[in-house]
C-alpha cells in the first residue's frame, strides 16, 4: 500500500512538499546498496557484459534501418573481474534476460520474452545492466521480480488500478451522452431548434476525438508519462463541469461542452496504454475487454442516469451529475493510480541512481533514445503521422471510415430514440432512459463472446503454435460484421406502433452487441 501511494499524485506531492523525507524510494533510504553489477560496470574498464550500441550510435530518424532483434538468450559474462566477491555471485548478479521494452508489441519475440520473464520472476534473479559504446550504464530492473516493475505487480494491485481507469472513462463517456435527457428543456429555455439543442452532445463528442491527438503522443514522452497528463486534464474536466451546469447563456454551454469533451479525452487511448503497461500480451485482451465495455456503457448509461430526474429538477441536473461521478473517480486517481510507464519509471530511478553515486554515465534507455526530441517531432507525429497512415494504407483508411461510420450511427441513437418510443408508444424521458440499458445487456452478450474466443480458441491457439498474422485476430470480426446491418434492419422495420417496442429494442441489442465484438476485433 506504501508503494502504491508513494507513485500516486498524492505521494508524489508529499514527496516534493517534505524534500523526499517520507514515502522514499528503496534508493533513498540510507541502507540501499548498489547492486554489484552496477558496480562491476562502472568500475571496469571492459564492459562485463556484452555492449550494444547506444542509439545515439543509430541513425535514430530511420527506424526501418535498424537491425532487427537478437533472439531470446541469456548472457553471462566470462571476464575476468578483479573483484573482492566470490565467482559465483558475480556471475549470478551478471544474468541477464532481454527486456519486453526492447521488442515490438504483438510480435513472436515479445511473447518468448514475457513467457521466460514470467518464469523468471518467481526466482528472483539479478537483471545486469546494459553498457553501451559510449559507456553509459543503461538503469533496468534490478531483479526479474522488482516491485517497481508494473507487470510484476500483483493481482490486486493491478486490478485496483485498471477499476480505476475504468472508472474514469466510464465517467468522461456517460459525459457525453447525459445531457440528452435536458435537450428539450434546453430547446425551450434559450429559444433554439432541436438541432442547436443537440450541438452540446455533438461537440463533447468532436472533442474528445480530437483531444488524443495532443495527450497520448505526450504520454508517450518518458519525461511526462502518464500520471501528469491524467491529472491535469481529468482535473480540468471536473472542475469545468462546475461552469458548465452554471452557465447561462447557449453559446458559452456549447464552448464549456467542447472543453469538457477535450480534456476527458485522455481515457480515450491512454486508459488503454496503462493496460498494456500492467498486462503482458496473453492477458491485455482481457483487461482490454472491461476497459472498453466502460467506454461503451458509459454514453448509453447516461440518458438512464438522467432520464428520471431532469424533468423534476431541470435541465441543469444531468450536468450536475456529471460532477458528481467524476469528482470520486478523480479522488481515487489522485491517491491510488501509480505511474506505470516503465520508461518513466526508469527515467527517474536513473536519477534517483545518479544522484546517489555521483555517476552521470547512469542512464536509461528513455534519455538516450529521445535525448534530442524537439517538440516539433511530437507535432509532426500527433498530427501529421495519421493521416500519412490513412492516405498511403488503403486497408487503415477503410478501418477509419468503418469505424466512423459506426460509431456515428452508434451515437444517433441518442437523438432517434426520442423520435421513436415517445411518440410512438407513449414513453416519458425516463422511460425512454431505460431503453438504453439494452446497450449494457449487449455489452454483457459481446464481453461474454469474444472472452470466450480468447479463453477457448485464441489463446491456447496461441500457446501451441505461437503468434499469427495480425489478421487472424479478425476471424469473430467476419461473422459479427453482419450484425449491425440486421441489428438496424429490425430496428427501422418494427418501430412502429403496431408492432411490440421490444422488437425494435431486440434490432438495436443486436446492431450493439455485434459492434462491441468487431471493435475488440480490430483494435486490441
Amino acid at each position: 500500500m506504501t508503494d502504491l501511494i508513494r507513485d500516486a499524485p498524492a505521494g508524489q506531492i508529499i514527496r516534493y512538499l517534505t524534500g523526499n523525507k517520507y514515502l522514499q524510494y528503496p534508493e533513498e533510504k540510507p541502507d540501499f546498496q548498489l547492486p554489484e553489477a552496477y558496480n562491476t560496470a562502472l568500475n571496469s574498464s571492459s564492459s562485463p557484459i556484452k555492449e550494444k550500441k547506444s542509439r545515439e550510435d543509430t541513425d535514430t530518424s530511420d527506424t526501418d534501418a535498424s537491425p532487427s532483434p537478437a533472439p531470446l538468450e541469456r548472457k553471462k559474462t566470462t571476464d575476468t573481474v578483479n573483484s573482492a566477491n566470490s565467482r559465483d555471485d558475480l556471475e549470478a548478479a551478471l544474468t541477464r534476460t532481454k527486456s519486453r521494452e526492447n521488442t515490438q508489441q504483438w510480435t513472436e519475440e515479445r511473447l518468448e520474452i514475457e513467457q521466460q520473464l514470467s518464469l523468471e520472476k518467481t526466482k528472483s534473479m539479478p537483471v545486469a545492466p546494459t553498457k553501451t559504446s559510449d559507456g553509459s550504464v543503461l538503469v533496468d530492473w534490478y531483479t526479474t521480480d522488482d516491485p517497481s516493475n508494473p507487470q510484476n505487480w500483483s493481482n490486486v494491485k493491478r486490478a485496483s488500478v485498471a477499476a480505476v481507469i475504468c472508472f474514469y472513462t466510464f465517467a468522461v463517456y456517460s459525459g457525453s451522452a447525459i445531457y440528452t435527457s435536458s435537450e428539450l428543456q434546453v430547446e425551450s429555455v434559450f429559444n433554439i431548434g432541436p438541432t442547436a439543442a443537440a450541438l452540446p452532445l455533438s461537440l463533447y463528442v468532436l472533442a474528445y476525438g480530437i483531444g488524443p491527438l495532443f495527450f497520448s503522443p505526450l504520454s508517450e514522452i518518458p519525461l511526462i508519462g502518464r500520471n501528469p497528463i491524467y491529472m491535469t486534464t481529468f482535473f480540468l474536466f471536473t472542475i469545468l463541469s462546475i461552469p458548465t451546469s452554471l452557465v447561462k447563456n447557449f453559446a458559452g454551454l456549447l464552448v464549456l461542452r467542447f472543453l469538457q469533451g477535450f480534456f476527458g479525452s485522455p481515457c480515450l487511448a491512454t486508459g488503454g496504454a496503462t493496460m498494456q503497461d500492467m498486462y503482458s500480451l496473453l492477458k491485455v485482451p482481457y483487461a482490454m475487454t472491461f476497459w472498453v465495455s466502460a467506454a461503451y456503457c458509459g454514453p448509453a448509461l447516461g440518458p438512464l442516469l438522467s432520464g428520471f430526474a431532469v424533468p423534476v429538477k431541470g435541465w441543469r441536473w444531468s450536468l450536475w451529475e456529471i460532477v458528481w461521478i467524476s469528482a470520486p473517480g478523480l479522488i481515487a486517481m489522485f491517491l491510488f493510480v501509480p505511474e506505470t510507464s516503465t520508461p518513466n519509471i526508469l527515467l527517474r530511478r536513473a536519477a534517483r541512481l545518479r544522484k546517489l553515486t555521483g555517476d552521470s554515465r547512469l542512464r536509461s534507455q528513455s534519455e538516450i533514445g529521445q535525448k534530442n526530441l524537439k517538440p516539433s517531432a511530437v507535432a509532426l507525429d500527433a498530427l501529421i503521422k495519421p493521416l500519412e497512415i490513412t492516405i498511403k494504407d488503403p486497408a487503415i483508411a477503410f478501418v477509419n471510415v468503418y469505424c466512423s461510420i459506426v460509431y456515428g450511427i452508434y451515437y444517433s441513437f441518442f437523438e432517434v430514440f426520442p423520435l421513436v418510443y415517445p411518440v410512438m408508444y407513449g414513453f416519458n424521458i425516463g422511460e425512454t432512459g431505460v431503453v438504453f440499458t439494452c446497450v449494457a445487456v449487449a455489452c454483457v452478450i459481446g464481453i461474454l463472446t469474444y472472452v470466450s474466443y480468447l479463453y477457448f480458441y485464441l489463446v491456447p491457439d496461441i500457446m501451441k503454435n505461437g503468434l499469427r498474422e495480425q489478421e487472424h485476430r479478425l476471424v469473430p470480426a467476419l461473422f459479427c460484421v453482419f450484425g449491425p446491418v440486421i441489428g438496424l434492419f429490425v430496428f427501422a422495420w418494427t418501430a412502429d406502433p403496431s408492432i411490440h417496442w421490444i422488437a425494435s429494442v431486440i434490432g438495436i441489442t443486436i446492431y450493439a452487441a455485434t459492434v462491441f465484438v468487431v471493435f475488440q476485433c480490430i483494435f486490441v
